[in-house]
């Protein structure tokens, strides 16, 4: 009996040899220092602009900084400056980002220095849209374009994992988020070797970003919320309620997206489409205020730090605008991710949920918002319990936000993604 257990039982793919995987750690490290200090400048250069145009500027013409005047003019600007970069930039700054996921698509060198001009405009402009898709995709391009070159042995899907972990470590500080996108890849694709011999060069690339940045540039995704205590059974149903309210919030957009995208598609021309669109997102900021600017991970730090400071109506309000704003970026063309608008979107609607029960613990009521939103944007399950643990800082909320994703990903899964195909329908 036992010996025809044995001979059923499927094969385990044989361990990779040491040797093997030796020669992949210095390419590994230099992929990963080198992109994030790409990611560091970008933003670097983005911040700089950033103070320009909304503190500088405004001062020297005697314009409030955030007056709906200014933020109308800025940001239709800005939808003219990224338009004349993708209408006359040689490469038209990538394909359209409505059609792109987490999971860079490789690009000839020739679109890389439109896609990161786009980037820094729109980074600095005030668009609801973070740097994470467009820094993947150039340090994929980069890391492709020089392997080749300089290591013409090693094989092309291999520079293409290096870039992609090494820039997803350096965005969230740590080489965890890395590997746990890596290994979400990576299930259900035939593996050569054990799962840690496939994640182990891409995790040395994280690693090294993840460090590069840390002694560069210090980042913190933590709010500073109050950590959560022992949790209660107030706090599983809590969890269990936000989370999936959140996570049909995140669904509203996804459902509007296709049709949001038409309407911009159906004007034609870059150069009119971008405009509208950064002339429609002065008009919601002047509505929402200048918390529902920028890729919002300062903003939703600003909110934190004062859980009581805003009214409930407030909170919602701040939350729908920024859903409104996070559609129109994404749909007018500007180069862009949707994780940091989404982490803004679930820490108002947390906080949202505690100003309307105050027993709410707000850490949780974050974490859990953060947690849905997540969920139904990006369909990133590793990614949105990992972000959601990590801006709150609190280990005993993964617990509850483990069992509070179940509910969650009944609801979203299945369901359209945030990504269109080239005829404009949505992934599923």
């Amino acid at each position: 009996m036992a010996q025809d257990t044995a001979r059923q039982a499927p094969p385990t793919a044989p361990a990779t040899p040491a040797r093997a995987l030796l020669p992949l750690i210095l390419p590994a490290l230099v992929v990963g220092v080198g992109a994030s200090l790409l990611l560091l400048l970008v933003n670097g250069v983005a911040e700089r602009l950033q103070d320009l145009l909304w503190t500088n500027l405004p001062d020297a013409l005697g314009v409030g900084r955030y007056s709906v005047l200014w933020m109308l003019v800025m940001l239709t600007a800005t939808g003219v400056l990224v338009g004349l970069v993708v209408w006359k930039v040689p490469g038209h700054a990538g394909p359209d980002p409505a059609t792109l996921s987490l999971h860079a698509v490789p690009l000839p060198p020739v679109v890389l220095p439109g896609l990161l001009l786009a980037t820094v405009l729109m980074l600095a402009g005030g668009p609801s849209l973070g740097p994470e898709n467009p820094i993947i995709v150039v340090n994929v391009g980069l890391a492709l374009w020089l392997g080749h070159r300089l290591v013409p042995g090693l094989p092309g899907g291999v520079w293409g994992m290096l870039a992609e972990s090494a820039t997803i470590g350096a965005l969230f500080g740590t080489p965890v988020a890395a590997a746990l996108v890596i290994s979400e890849a990576l299930a259900g694709r035939p593996l050569k070797g054990a799962l840690w011999d496939n994640v182990f060069a891409p995790l040395v690339a994280a690693a090294a970003g993840a460090l590069t940045t840390a002694l560069v540039a210090h980042p913190a995704l933590d709010l500073g919320l109050p950590p959560l205590g022992r949790p209660d059974w107030g706090d599983l149903l809590a969890a269990l309620v936000i989370a999936p309210v959140a996570g049909l919030v995140g669904l509203c957009a996804v459902y509007a997206f296709p049709y949001v995208h038409g309407g911009f598609r159906r004007l034609g021309h870059p150069m009119l489409a971008l405009p509208a669109g950064g002339l429609v997102l002065g008009l919601l900021a002047a509505l929402g205020g200048h918390l529902t600017l920028f890729k919002g991970l300062a903003e939703a730090a600003e909110l934190a730090r004062n859980p009581q400071g805003n009214s409930a109506g407030r909170l919602a309000v701040l939350a729908v605008v920024k859903v409104a704003a996070l559609l129109v970026a994404a749909s007018s063309g500007f180069r862009g991710g949707r994780i940091f608008p989404s982490v803004f979107i679930g820490v108002a609607l947390g906080l949202c949920a505690h100003a309307c029960v105050p027993a709410v613990d707000p850490a949780l009521g974050v974490a859990a918002g953060v947690l849905g939103l997540l969920l139904a944007i990006t369909r990133q399950a590793w990614v949105s319990l990992f972000t959601a643990a990590v801006i709150v800082a609190s280990p005993t909320v993964l617990a509850v936000l483990c069992i509070a994703s179940l509910p969650t990903w009944l609801l979203v899964t299945g369901r359209p993604q945030m990504q269109l195909r080239e005829d404009g329908s949505p992934v599923r």
